[in-house]
């Protein structure tokens, strides 16, 4: 059989490190589809695209390895938009193989026909189309190592007469990853050092690029007597095993991390790109290493900005910073945040009446296993597992902050048990976002991914409300009819069960978690459940004071006493 442009494009792919490809066949895509049959990919047939694409992208992330997404022409490729959007947005390497109509046919409002260049070469890292067979093996080899490389999304535009013909002779063209090392200049780490050596109340903030830096963030907070604070992105790398961790700051982080950032003289961002601008310091001298330049000062005015990665540019700064021995801000800032994480736990417990969500979450965090990875929701089911699920240093917790979307949950958490079938995966999913995507539960059962399903049932779009609430409005469309989440499951072939009482929590945890193959555990939680900040504005108090006069004079009194009594800790 003679070799296809499709064969030379699932050969790169597979050479730049793919493993596997998400998505759903069909006409355009055909060839392809036939490529990867007869070649090592796997393809994971996915219900949705969109499923597909987050799936992905939690497969790329976790793996830090190249993979595949693909879709046929029109609407089939055009389903893959949010999930691509979450995966760019989480640096994640992905290729969507984006099947396009047959080249004579384009530009004439052809069925079907969709300029995928105009959408996505926005919100990626690469998109073009692959236009004659001679450059299928030279623009996949790109199209890999601009995903690689830059760590996003890259689109390769596909036509099918292109994937069907006849490969030709190409120059061997292949994907390379480089990996430099990169740390600011001798010049700027005296500077840095120097800035340093002034300070007093000195802070450090790390995000996600203190990924593989844990032990120099460490080393450095110890010699300066320096509070750690981190962004979200940054619990799995500096929470564990770290002294002078005050956890998380901003809206979702406690009141130690506030106080940390917002007390502080002299500031060190370590591979942050935090976008809240009023959680930094009014006045304090700001020195941000980033190994992206352009992120340099655009959250927030810094005095010093270099590039570089975090680990080798504390290696080079440890030697140029003096010891301190004055840690009364540090110790000031611990003792803030072992009374925030108190006051967290008062809302852990189990009390009579509908669960408190974060007695779930801490009730499946202490079963499961030590390198478990958690997928959660956004809007509340993000914010209890951040808070309430402990760094163990092998776990690993994927959730969508910087995109925000919902429903990203249950999809990442096929795309992490994929990619190691040997972990425990756990999806902490909203009722909501399950119902958004809930057919590719049956991808659970069909791809034999036996993930873990916890669903916040409060029968309500839980964060839409708080958000309503705190601007003063009455909360509104935000309520959920859903069904017993427990018995569709069993009708798709999955485990079940449906717990609505504390005191039956625990073993129905344990027995969800030892279930063979994948299993949905419906859980119903308190819809009243508050999500506090670290610091709470008049404003929110006036909104939620408005919101409560309406409810009262709109008979919906019962509402506003539930909120009252969780707001108090009842």
């Amino acid at each position: 059989m003679a070799r296809k442009v499709a064969d030379v494009m699932v050969e790169v792919l597979l050479q730049a490190g793919a493993k596997r490809c998400y998505g759903v066949p069909g006409d355009t895509l055909n060839f392809f589809t036939d490529a990867v049959r007869r070649s090592e990919l796997r393809w994971v047939h996915v219900r949705h695209e969109e499923a597909g694409a987050m799936a992905a992208g939690a497969d790329a992330l976790l793996s830090d390895e190249l993979a595949l997404c693909a879709g046929s022409c029109g609407p089939g490729s055009l389903h893959f938009i949010n999930g691509l959007w979450e995966s760019n947005r989480n640096r994640a390497p992905v290729v969507l193989i984006a099947s396009q109509i047959t080249r004579d046919e384009q530009g004439f409002d052809f069925p079907q026909e969709v300029d995928f260049k105009s959408i996505y070469s926005v919100g990626t890292v690469f998109c073009e189309e692959i236009r004659t067979p001679a450059q299928a093996r030279r623009m996949t080899a790109m199209a890999a190592q601009a995903a690689l490389s830059h760590k996003g999304v890259a689109v390769l535009i596909v036509p099918i007469d292109v994937s069907r013909a006849s490969a030709p002779e190409e120059p061997d063209f292949a994907v390379h990853r480089a990996a430099p090392v990169v740390h600011p200049s001798d010049a700027e780490l005296e500077r840095i050092a120097e800035a340093l050596n002034r300070g007093g109340r000195i802070t450090i903030y790390g995000g996600s690029g203190c990924a593989k830096a844990h032990d120099q963030v460490v080393a450095l907070a110890q010699k300066l007597k320096a509070p750690v604070a981190r962004t979200s992105r940054a619990k799995d790398f500096l929470e564990h095993d770290n002294p002078c961790d005050v956890g998380m700051t901003g809206v979702f982080g406690g009141k130690g991390g506030y106080q940390a950032l917002t007390e502080c003289d002299t500031l060190l961002l370590l591979g942050c790109d935090f976008a809240w601008r009023q959680f930094y310091p009014e006045r304090a001298t700001i020195i941000q290493v980033d190994i992206d330049g352009a992120h340099l000062g655009r959250r927030h005015p810094v005095d010093i900005g270099v590039v570089g990665d975090v680990a080798p540019t504390l290696d080079a700064l440890l030697p140029r910073v003096k010891s301190r021995e004055d840690r009364q801000f540090l110790d000031d800032c611990l003792e803030e945040t072992t009374k925030s994480k108190q006051k967290l736990e008062q809302r852990a417990v189990a009390k009579p009446g509908p669960i408190h969500p974060q007695y779930l979450v801490e009730t499946i965090a202490a079963h499961a296993q030590p390198d478990a990875v958690y997928t959660a929701d956004g809007g509340s089911p993000m914010v209890w597992c951040l808070r309430h699920v402990p760094s163990t240093g092998r776990n690993r917790t994927i959730v969508s902050l910087s995109h925000g979307t919902m429903a990203n949950a249950m999809p990442q958490a096929l795309g992490a048990q994929a990619a190691f079938p040997q972990r425990q995966v756990i999806s902490l999913s909203g009722d909501g976002g399950l119902a958004m995507l809930l057919g590719d539960l049956l991808t659970t059962v069909q791809e034999k991914l036996p993930i873990k399903v916890a669903v916040f049932n409060n029968g309500a779009l839980g964060f839409v409300e708080i958000e309503q609430k705190v601007e003063g409005l009455l909360d509104a469309y935000t309520d959920l009819h859903n069904p017993d989440f427990s018995r569709v499951a069993e009708a798709m072939g999955i485990w079940g069960r449906r717990v609505e009482h504390a005191d039956a929590l625990d073993d129905a945890v344990r027995e969800w978690l030892a279930a063979p193959g994948a299993a949905l555990l419906d859980v119903v939680v308190r819809r009243s459940e508050l999500v506090m900040p670290p610091k709470i504005e008049p404003g929110q108090v006036l909104g939620t004071a408005l919101y409560s006069a309406k409810a009262l004079l709109s008979g919906r009194t019962d509402d506003v006493v539930d909120l009252v009594k969780d707001a108090l800790g009842d």
